[in-house]
C-alpha cells in the first residue's frame, strides 16, 4: 500500500508499507522474493527503510518530484558509497540493485546491504575515550582521500557558510517559541563570518549520530554515505559537537589527522550549529529524537569557547 503519509516529516511525503515492499521485490527481484520484510522504525528522515532478510535493506525516498532526478541521485549515491567504502576500514553500506516505479510507489528505489549495530546517540558515547579516537581514524581515513580535481559541488552543506543566511533567517524566525533567539542569532553572526583558508577535502558530509553504528560502544559501521565527496575539511568535523562532551572533544581533535588548526576546529562548529539549529523546530513533532539531536548540539556549542560570550 502506498500513499500519502499522515504525520509526515515533509510535505509531500509518500507512505510505502512492507507488503508493497515485498510486491515489489516479488517484481523485479525475485532472489529476495522469499525474504521477510520488516519496516526499520524511526530510521531516517529521507527514506523509509525495510529490512530484507538479514544481509539487505530496501530504502525508498519519501518525496519523489521527479523519478528520473530521484534516479539519478540514487546512481551517484551509490557510486559515492562505494568510493567512501573503498576508503575506509570502517564497514559502509553499499547499493546492491535499483528498482523501479511499481504498485503505486512513484519512483525509483533501491536495495542495499544490511550493517548490524546500533545507532549512535547525542549523549550515548558523550564521554567514550576509545569511540572519540575510532571517529578521529575514521575522519582521517576520509581526509585522506583523494578528491581527483574535484571541487564542493554548491549544493548542501560544504562551501560557503553565508550561502545558509537565508534558510537561518528561517530557522531562527520558527524558532521564537522554542529557544533562545536572540542569543543563538548573535552566535550565528559571528561563526558565518569564520573565513576558509584550506581547500576541499572527501567528507561524509552527514555525520550525525543516526549514521555511525555502534556494537558494545564500538563504532561498528557508516550509514548514508552516497554524499561522499569534496567539501569544506571542517564538515565533518560536525560529529564531534553531535556526540561528544568535553574533554573527549577536544580529545578528537588531537587525534585527527592532520590537526585541525582553530579556525577549522572553529569552523566545524559553525557547520554544527547550522545543521543543529533547523533540527530543532523542523522536527520537533514529526521526529522527537532529531529535534533533541539540535538542542544538545546546540547547548555544546553555546557553553564552549567559540562562541564569544
Amino acid at each position: 500500500m502506498t500513499g500519502r503519509a499522515v504525520g509526515a516529516l515533509h510535505a509531500g511525503q509518500l507512505r510505502v508499507d512492507a507488503s508493497t515492499v515485498h510486491a515489489l521485490l516479488r517484481d523485479q527481484f525475485p532472489r529476495w522474493a522469499r525474504e521477510p520484510v520488516v519496516p526499520v522504525a524511526g530510521s531516517g528522515t529521507v527514506n523509509a527503510i525495510f529490512r530484507v532478510g538479514e544481509e539487505h535493506v530496501a530504502r525508498f525516498p519519501l518525496v519523489v518530484d521527479d523519478p528520473d532526478a530521484t534516479a539519478a541521485v540514487i546512481e551517484t549515491e551509490a557510486t559515492a558509497a562505494r568510493e567512501l567504502a573503498d576508503t575506509t576500514h570502517v564497514p559502509a553500506s553499499l547499493t546492491m540493485a535499483v528498482g523501479r516505479p511499481g504498485r503505486g510507489y512513484p519512483g525509483p528505489w533501491s536495495v542495499t546491504t544490511w550493517l548490524d549495530g546500533e545507532p549512535a546517540t547525542p549523549t550515548g558515547l558523550k564521554a567514550s575515550r576509545d569511540f572519540a579516537l575510532e571517529i578521529a581514524a575514521l575522519l582521517t581515513e576520509l581526509r585522506a582521500a583523494p578528491t581527483r580535481g574535484r571541487m564542493f559541488s554548491g549544493l548542501g552543506r560544504g562551501g560557503s557558510l553565508p550561502d545558509h543566511d537565508e534558510w537561518m533567517r528561517l530557522c531562527l524566525d520558527e524558532s521564537s517559541d522554542l529557544l533562545d533567539v536572540p542569543r543563538l542569532a548573535a552566535a550565528w553572526a559571528v561563526l558565518r563570518d569564520l573565513p576558509r583558508r584550506a581547500p576541499d577535502v572527501m567528507s561524509h558530509k552527514d555525520l550525525v549520530p543516526a549514521n555511525l553504528l555502534v556494537v558494545d560502544g564500538h563504532l561498528a559501521g557508516v550509514l548514508d554515505s552516497g554524499g561522499f565527496g569534496p567539501a569544506d575539511p571542517a564538515l565533518d568535523l560536525v560529529v564531534a559537537w553531535h556526540v561528544f562532551d568535553e574533554p573527549v572533544r577536544t580529545m578528537l581533535r588531537h587525534a585527527v589527522q592532520p590537526f585541525p588548526d582553530d579556525l577549522t576546529w572553529a569552523r566545524g562548529a559553525a557547520w554544527a550549529f547550522e545543521q543543529a539549529l533547523g533540527l530543532v523546530w523542523y522536527y520537533r513533532e514529526s521526529n522527537p529524537a532529531m529535534s533533541a539531536l539540535g538542542r544538545s548540539t546546540l547547548d555544546r556549542i553555546m557553553v564552549s569557547d567559540i562562541v564569544p560570550g
